[in-house]
């Protein structure tokens, strides 16, 4: 049994207790599973059961969640090819397709990297970092592409989640994405240090929040603009390196200053009119990107056993290269070789 513990603030007065659960757990259990666990004893609201599911919610309010364990803990291999760029015994440096879940999850059962990656590393990999995410560190969006390191033994996975946690500050950790983005962002390159909580009007989005919200997160991103491309629907390659990582941070920070990424279905809502604009060709392709345009491109960390610098670089893919193509924007060379360590 795991115990989740939670407490209402003024933000979240009168919310449904499900409601809240969804959101505080971001999606880790569906509104369905939280309403059969609250009815059946497993909430409690200020120390006494729940009444339900709807239950409203009033500021001040502790909630305590008892999570039974999974009934299938263990993620099952699966033969799901690997692209991997590097492979010690102590972690894997992994190219992430677009469409590929990084672990189990609701809705997501199977078919993840986790499930590829207990059946290419085999028993040992299980419960490192935790039972239903062995060897994760990090996450990508499932239609984000790119790089990813996986942990292969506790000390790794310990090592590498305290140079995550540090943010790169300390400048052991690069993190750095290519995105395509609408318009031409001015100044070309910069800094966006804006918080970011949870959004008001939709519980898998987020958003640009007052730093002293109660659920509020320092990110900062630092942005240059590699290439630009046609006037009629301006769009431009831009290199994101981030500061932190939060959920969603380049495509919320990159649609707060006005250039959200090109076919980003949370994000990209308000500039539907560019990809209109378009002549039947571009638009095409813009419409069927299917995903996001960013790609994890950069990594480095150092090596848990002897603190060796370690660094990789994943090129353009191919979808992305298309979609700057047919937006008239000349990719640097540079960003369409494929670098190693």
């Amino acid at each position: 049994m795991q115990t989740r513990r939670f407490h209402v603030d003024a933000a979240d007065e009168g919310d449904r207790l499900d409601v809240f659960l969804a959101r505080a757990l971001d999606g880790e259990l569906s509104r369905s599973r939280l309403k059969a666990l609250i009815e059946s004893g497993h909430a409690k609201v200020r120390d006494r059961p729940a009444s339900g599911a709807k239950q409203r919610l009033v500021s001040g309010d502790s909630i305590e969640l008892v999570l039974p364990p999974p009934e299938d803990p263990e993620p099952q291999p699966e033969d799901i090819a690997l692209d991997i760029r590097y492979e010690d015994a102590w972690l894997l440096v992994i190219d992430k397709p677009a469409g590929l879940v990084v672990h189990p999850g609701a809705g997501n059962p199977d078919g993840t990297l986790v499930n590829a990656l207990v059946a290419h590393c085999g028993p040992s990999l299980t419960g490192i970092g935790g039972v239903r995410r062995p060897g994760i560190v990090h996450r990508l969006d499932k239609d984000t592409s790119g790089l990813l390191v996986v942990a292969k033994s506790d000390a790794a996975h310990r090592s590498l989640s305290e140079q995550f946690a540090a943010h790169g500050r300390d400048g052991r950790l690069i993190r750095a994405y290519l995105a395509v983005a609408w318009g031409q962002p001015r100044p070309a390159a910069g800094t966006i240090d804006a918080a970011l909580g949870r959004s008001a009007s939709n519980r898998i989005k987020r958003a640009v929040v007052p730093a002293g919200r109660s659920d509020a997160r320092h990110a900062v991103t630092h942005y240059e603009t590699l290439a630009t491309g046609m006037a009629e629907a301006e769009a431009s390659l831009v290199r994101c390196r981030l500061e932190t990582g939060r959920t969603h941070q380049i495509r919320v920070h990159m649609a707060h200053i006005g250039h959200p990424l090109v076919a980003d279905p949370l994000y990209g809502t308000g500039v539907k009119s560019k990809a209109a604009k378009l002549e039947a060709g571009p638009k095409a392709v813009v419409e069927g990107l299917g995903r996001q345009a960013l790609h994890a491109a950069e990594l480095g960390f150092r090596h848990p056993e002897d603190d060796r610098p370690l660094a990789f670089g994943s090129s353009l893919p191919n979808d992305m290269q298309a979609l700057c193509a047919a937006l008239e924007i000349s990719v640097p060379e540079i960003v369409t070789r494929r670098s190693g360590r």
